[in-house]
């Protein structure tokens, strides 16, 4: 049976960029279920599946409705152990919390700057206005006033992937020899950079690039098959 990723999307529907529907994706493909993504834009997300989540992604595995990336990848653990493992045991599970943590209150922070002008401006006008009054309500300032702050952002990103790039000089994935869910916790990051930012945040030839590069390989490619925005 197919599984259903409810999956962001602006005006293209073939350019799904929510950092975290790309962590789904990348988790069922690492399980190797088959999945159909459905498109849903921002103002249509209280209709699916009846309201069960203010935010996507969410799945639905026949009778189950399962929302928040992170619960999709333990549902996922859970229901299909005999396919390889998101997190190989509870440790891998507690440190992928870890990185989530480090992922939405670090590289977020900056990237929910430097992609914030360019999100708005692939979204069809209904959602622009609702990403526009949602934004600046959580963020205090009109988009125009954060969007000031971008050139400082992308000069200092490099610097808040040290972490990962000491980490890589020693093991090939967060996850050790192989990726894990830890390490779409972060690509699904960069992915949303890529694939609406024009902003260029990464260096040939930086491990982490390369890293990078690895994760949009995996899975016959699933991540490259969205080119990078222009």
């Amino acid at each position: 049976m197919t599984i259903i990723l409810h999956d962001l999307v602006g005006t293209d529907p073939d350019r799904p960029f929510s950092p975290h529907c790309w962590k789904a994706a990348m988790a069922l493909a690492h399980k190797g279920l088959p999945f159909e993504r459905t498109n849903v834009c921002f103002t249509k997300v209280p209709e699916v599946e009846g309201g069960v989540s203010k935010t996507v992604p969410v799945i639905r595995d026949g009778s189950q409705v399962v929302a928040d990336s992170f619960l999709i990848a333990a549902y996922l653990e859970e229901t299909y152990p005999d396919r390889p493992s998101l997190f190989g045991g509870d440790g891998g599970q507690a440190m992928a919390r870890f990185v989530e943590s480090w992922t939405q209150s670090v590289l977020h922070a900056a990237l929910g700057v430097i992609a914030l002008k360019d999100i708005h401006d692939i979204l069809a006008p209904e959602d622009q206005a609702y990403f526009r009054t949602s934004r600046e309500a959580r963020m205090g300032r009109t988009l125009e006033q954060v969007t000031e702050r971008r050139d400082a952002e992308i000069e200092g990103f490099s610097g808040k992937l040290t972490p990962l790039r000491v980490m890589l000089k020693s093991q090939p994935w967060i996850g050790g020899s192989s990726p894990l869910f830890a390490d779409y916790i972060v690509f699904g990051a960069l992915q949303w950079a890529r694939v609406t930012s024009s902003a260029k945040l990464l260096e040939e030839g930086d491990a982490v690039t390369d890293w990078f590069n690895r994760c949009l390989d995996l899975h016959d490619g699933l991540g490259r098959k969205v080119p990078a925005a222009g």
